[in-house]
């Protein structure tokens, strides 16, 4: 089914308000498996609206218009589509019922006949009553193509799709989607790897978006059930985590969770959790990121007693314990101070794993190296080691943002591992 959303009202093309509404019933048409593929907003005059009805008709099997259904003179929806459709405006009994029952306990507010055209509906169409307002919708299908009326205000559009429009709409097909998440590749190489798949794509589909640091990906089919959506998805996904990177890396080594609403560091709680381990860190360019995500879950002094935040050089000895000399030698932006921040804040605190971050956010160098140099220690109680990560062309918000989500991604392949 195509569809084509048309938003009614001067108001919105003149700026004075946001067109939220279609934003609203993309996302529902996509849940039901309807294809939106136009979206149009035209101010309150009818030459203008008719030619937009005219050119919709020929493109879409269904049109759905939000607002102008009030009662004053350029509120003129409904009166333009049955124009448009040669059909009669006649009323509706039960919002003609809501009219007299509203005014019957409002005697402060006056009647006046424009408020009859609330009460209009377009002959033959099947009413959709407005819990929430006065202004009556309407849905029917005219030589193919399925019309449908809506009021402009949210508050009154959405219980009217939500309870009413909805269960019309709805078809044995539904969207069915899938979030994966990846970790260490970018978005350009991603959509390379995947090239055959995405050109060849038919159902289910593929998108990829990136994000700060990682990149997802959406499969979305079409099916009768969650059941058969799922035989689809998997099969789909089997294939992608087949393939490699450019460089030969598995690409299920890179994938690692589902979800929206997921994350790299929601994923590393719950696996210290889940193993009964405890964290800490030692944040240099970061200062306290790392240890404030952790801190965001529920939970989270089951995993992360205390760590530390030792931006100078001089704060790095004394908090930890290292010799300062040791660390005028090698550099504050080196592996040796990684690996020395994640051990020390690790034996201090007795947690099972130590993280240390330290480096260049930016702009300026800082002891020769480039901005977004960043060196992460993980340390364990057996081990100690480090990464070096360019993370260049970056604010330094982004750089402190990455440089944690590696870090996170350190303990969760290390927690794979155990």
């Amino acid at each position: 089914m195509k569809a084509e959303i048309i938003a009614v009202g001067t108001e919105i093309l003149t700026g004075q308000i946001v067109n939220t509404n279609a934003q609203f019933l993309s996302e529902k048409c996509a849940e039901l498996g309807i294809d939106v593929f136009f979206q149009t907003a035209v101010g309150d005059n009818e030459g203008r609206l008719l030619s937009i009805l005219d050119i919709a008709s020929q493109r879409s099997n269904l049109v759905i218009l939000c607002g102008g259904l009030g009662p004053t003179e350029d509120d003129l929806t409904k009166q333009t589509l049955a124009k448009f459709l040669d059909r009669p405006l006649v009323f509706d009994s039960l919002a003609n019922k809501r009219l007299d029952d509203f005014f019957a306990t409002r005697p402060q507010f006056v009647r006046t006949p424009n408020n009859e055209r609330q009460a209009q509906i377009i002959e033959g169409f099947i009413p959709l009553q407005n819990r929430t307002g006065l202004a009556v919708g309407g849905i029917q299908e005219v030589d193919g193509v399925t019309y449908i009326v809506l009021p402009g205000p949210p508050s009154e559009l959405k219980p009217m799709v939500l309870e009413s429009l909805i269960p019309i709409l709805a078809q044995d097909q539904r969207l069915y989607s899938r979030v994966l998440r990846f970790f260490g590749i970018g978005e350009s190489q991603l959509v390379t790897v995947l090239k055959n798949l995405i050109d060849r794509q038919t159902d289910p589909t593929l998108a990829p978006y990136a994000k700060t640091g990682e990149v997802t990906l959406r499969l979305s089919t079409k099916a009768e059930s969650q059941e058969t959506a799922d035989i689809k998805l998997d099969a789909l996904e089997a294939k992608i985590l087949a393939l490699k990177t450019l460089d030969g890396q598995p690409l299920k080594d890179l994938f690692y969770a589902y979800g929206d609403d997921n994350s790299l560091a929601r994923v590393t709680f719950d696996l210290l959790k889940e193993q009964d381990k405890t964290i800490t860190a030692a944040e240099s360019l970061t200062a306290g990121l790392f240890q404030a995500s952790i801190a965001d879950f529920s939970g989270s002094s089951q995993v992360f007693n205390g760590g530390f935040v030792t931006y100078s050089i001089e704060e790095k000895s004394k908090m930890l314990g290292i010799p300062l000399e040791d660390l005028e030698r090698h550099g504050v932006v080196s592996a040796f101070t990684a690996e020395k921040m994640a051990e020390q804040s690790r034996r201090l605190t007795d947690a099972d794993f130590g993280i240390g971050l330290t480096g260049v956010a930016g702009p300026d160098k800082l002891e020769g190296h480039p901005a977004g140099t960043v060196f992460v220690g993980l340390a364990t109680r057996n081990s100690v080691t480090s990464i070096k990560l360019l993370i260049g062309g970056r604010s330094r918000s982004d750089v402190r943002y990455i440089a944690t989500l590696h870090a996170f991604n350190l303990v969760r392949q290390a927690l794979l591992k155990d």
